[in-house]
């Protein structure tokens, strides 16, 4: 993508994350996350048909979940002769059983970057670590909790009882939690949702500080591309459940040595054309929920690029008598 082209896309794909985020809410509270997630999918696709790209997706949602999905593969976007070939990782609802409780850190996400940029794994979930820009270079996924959690503090210039640890609230962190917990830092835990929990700890004021822990490989590719816009630094390595898995990843062309491999930002998001957008579902500690007012709706979003730094918090007021949005499935303009 050229640098031109970059700024126009960068805000073109606020409108996906929007058109996503008004969908999926309307379902907040229901308990049906399949319909949220498939709300949430079918505008995404609808508007990055608007979209002037030539966009394959290389990180899609939906088999571990068994939702609808915008899968590997799949091609997106205008398609014209002269459009930019864009990598696309997506999320159209990172939060679905956030979003059918009513409860707060539901966010769509689009992530792009140039042809090759985005790392596309073939593993349903890695092991994480990620902090902000003030503790970039002092993590280490292969080294000990107690070790990254002394460096991350002394980035801070906090005592270590003073940080935050992100992660998502599952059996298989128990040991986690007590090597987190002895070393006498806090322990913030999620139900859902770690693209919006590894943000939080790059971003001032959310009272988050690193992530830690096992979660799904989309998302780690999500977070990391607006980690790497916001200056921070995400490690991550492959952590199939048990050896049937294992077999299963030997069998699609990983060999012994890439469970070792650790991937950082650069090698799950290479180069400076990396873009990054979210619109808040449910709200959360960075982004508000979108708000259904009478005959308006007002959703809050926030976009990045890799190679200015820039992020942008963007509040829009949409007129639901005259909004639409694309429906793929429908083949047609439909009412939020």
């Amino acid at each position: 993508m050229t640098t031109d082209m970059t700024r126009e896309i960068t805000l073109e794909f606020v409108r996906v994350t929007e058109a996503a985020a008004l969908k999926a809410a309307r379902w907040l509270g229901k308990g049906d996350k399949k319909a949220a997630d498939k709300a949430a999918t079918d505008a995404m696709r609808g508007m990055l048909d608007l979209v002037n790209i030539n966009g394959t997706v290389v990180i899609g949602e939906g088999e571990k979940d068994e939702a609808p999905m915008l899968y590997i593969g799949e091609r997106v976007g205008g398609g014209g002769i002269h459009d930019a070939k864009v990598d696309i990782a997506v999320d159209p609802l990172d939060g679905t059983t956030l979003t059918s409780k009513g409860l707060p850190g539901a966010i769509s996400v689009i992530a792009a970057g140039n042809s090759g940029s985005l790392k596309s794994f073939p593993s349903f979930y890695v092991n994480k670590i990620a902090v902000g820009p003030a503790a970039k270079g002092c993590i280490d996924i292969n080294d000990s909790v107690k070790n990254n959690l002394k460096r991350v503090a002394k980035a801070y210039d906090f005592a270590i009882g003073e940080l935050t640890v992100v992660m998502l609230d599952r059996p298989r962190h128990e040991d986690l939690i007590r090597q987190v917990r002895e070393t006498g830092a806090r322990v913030k835990l999620i139900t859902d949702g770690d693209v919006a929990g590894a943000i939080s700890c790059a971003i001032e004021k959310t009272g988050s500080n690193i992530l830690m822990g096992i979660g799904g490989a989309p998302e780690g590719v999500l977070a990391a591309a607006a980690i790497k816009c916001l200056g921070g630094e995400m490690q991550v390595n492959v952590w199939p459940r048990d050896e049937e898995e294992k077999k299963k990843l030997l069998a699609l062309g990983l060999n012994k040595d890439d469970f070792e491999t650790v991937y950082d930002t650069e090698a799950l998001c290479a180069g400076d054309s990396i873009i990054f957008a979210a619109t808040g579902v449910t709200g959360g500690d960075f982004l508000d929920a979108v708000l259904y007012e009478g005959d308006k709706a007002v959703t809050h979003s926030v976009v990045m690029r890799a190679r200015t730094k820039t992020v942008r918090y963007i509040k829009a007021v949409h007129q639901l008598k005259t909004k639409t949005v694309p429906s793929r499935s429908e083949q047609r303009e439909v009412r939020i």
